[in-house]
């Protein structure tokens, strides 16, 4: 069956990969983004495709299109990008959701949230099921993105329950792969960037903090095994299990890239937590869903794109803000 479908942030990292699978698969997609971090060269590709649409706006402006299922990922996701506009961040999340969910009310449309590990905080669950309720900070500086991301939940809960929508929530753990851009504060296109350069590579803290990271295309996966399968509301965990430091992965970025960078360390920001790991019985149980490329040969792909990111554009600064080891 081919279905029309909305990506709303579809030109960011994320959105760009999940354009071009849906299309792979025959359907008619739109994507929609106001461009504040999304790039027309993560869709360069898709241009020909007649079944392709882009359509320029912001989601806080309502939006009127017939669709049958909606991926709403429009939100900067890095800690960069989020914190330049945090009023903006929290209205996205909040303003953004209630449009959209108005817009799958009227078309009786199929609507999927990308929510967030960050709505569990600084966790004292490990790993951290769904079930878990999470330890945020209502008022720090990251607030903006974790609790317009609550928000955003709660919202789409209670469209479900008062109006039976047709909702999926899919809370995304540490994502990573090309199109990441080069100056979003993330840990791994960071480290990355960093060690072509042989630059020193930041670690905030002691190194010791984990995190999992999960590969850009099983992410995606995943997301479409969510928003097509039957009686599964959410949320659900989205992520890898693989649990690393910081100091491993820096070492594992210096080895694949032949670096000669050295490690620096530094003070850890506000609320970053200490450790991230999905718990994905979920998933595994409901969607059929595991990841399945490793760590290693993930980043060897991330760190081809970088580097001919690198030599086509000459050298690519990394960026000035501190990075936060969440994302």
């Amino acid at each position: 069956m081919i279905n029309t479908i909305l990506v709303t942030g579809g030109a960011g990292f994320l959105g760009s990969h999940l354009c071009e699978s849906l299309l792979n698969e025959g359907n008619n997609v739109i994507c929609v983004d106001n461009f504040s971090t999304g790039s027309k060269d993560n869709i360069l590709h898709l241009y020909g495709n007649p079944r392709f649409e882009i359509i320029r706006h912001d989601i806080n402006l309502p939006l009127y299109v017939e669709v049958d299922q909606i991926y709403n990922l429009a939100c900067p996701a890095s800690p960069v990008h989020y914190q330049l506009d945090p009023v903006q961040t929290i209205k996205t999340n909040v303003h953004g959701s209630i449009n959209l969910l108005g817009l799958a009310k009227r078309t009786k449309a199929r609507i999927l949230q990308a929510s967030t590990s960050e709505v569990y905080g600084d966790p004292e669950v490990h790993p951290q099921p769904e079930s878990y309720c999470g330890m945020v900070n209502p008022i720090g500086k990251r607030s903006c993105y974790d609790e317009g991301k609550r928000c955003a939940e709660s919202l789409f809960f209670d469209y479900h329950r008062q109006y039976q929508m047709d909702i999926r929530v899919a809370r995304i753990f540490n994502t990573y792969g090309p199109r990441m851009h080069p100056d979003d504060g993330r840990v791994v296109s960071n480290f990355i960037m960093q060690a072509l350069q042989d630059k020193e590579i930041t670690i905030y803290g002691d190194g010791h903090q984990t995190r999992s990271f999960c590969y850009v295309d099983d992410l995606v996966d995943g997301l479409m095994r969510l928003m097509n399968t039957e009686n599964v509301v959410g949320p659900v965990n989205l992520g890898n299990d693989g649990e690393f430091s910081m100091q491993e992965l820096a070492e594992k970025v210096i080895r694949l890239t032949g670096s000669s960078s050295q490690l620096s360390y530094h003070p850890l920001p506000m609320d970053d937590p200490r450790q991230r790991r999905p718990d994905l019985r979920q998933a595994k149980e409901k969607l059929g869903w595991n990841p399945s490329v490793a760590l290693e040969d993930g980043l060897v792909l991330t760190i081809n794109y970088f580097s001919k990111l690198a030599l086509g554009h000459g050298e690519v600064n990394t960026c000035d803000f501190m990075m936060s080891e969440s994302s």
